[in-house]
């Protein structure tokens, strides 16, 4: 990896993802944070949901429907996402994970990493 600080990278990832929601879901996140922590990177994503999902989820049915609809957007795009992170950290993404609240229109995505990240940071 570049020498670079974990505050960079973090920053970098952040960037990464919200391109990849505008680019691919077709609208980013209002608020975006990424924490590297040891081998794995949290990605916390705020606003992502549109506003036809926010009338949708108010059912039970509309938002499982909508937690089935996005992972499978997102494992659709698993290949691009791991590519981005392996770039900017230059570790191998072993998995990922992610979960969308339809309450609060947060997501989470988590990247497991082959390397722990904080031991390369000055």
């Amino acid at each position: 990896m570049e020498h670079k600080t974990k505050g960079q990278a973090e920053s970098q990832i952040s960037e990464a993802v919200i391109k990849f929601e505008r680019e691919y879901m077709g609208r980013g996140p209002t608020e975006i944070k990424t924490y590297i922590i040891k081998d794995m990177v949290f990605v916390r994503l705020k606003g992502v949901l549109t506003l036809a999902e926010a009338q949708l989820a108010k059912s039970p049915e509309g938002a499982d429907l909508i937690k089935k609809t996005r992972m499978q957007l997102l494992e659709g795009a698993r290949v691009l996402l791991e590519k981005m992170i392996s770039e900017i950290t230059s570790c191998h993404v072993l998995s990922l994970h992610t979960d969308i609240s339809t309450k609060t229109g947060e997501r989470v995505i988590v990247f497991t990493l082959d390397k722990n990240l904080e031991e390369q940071f000055s």
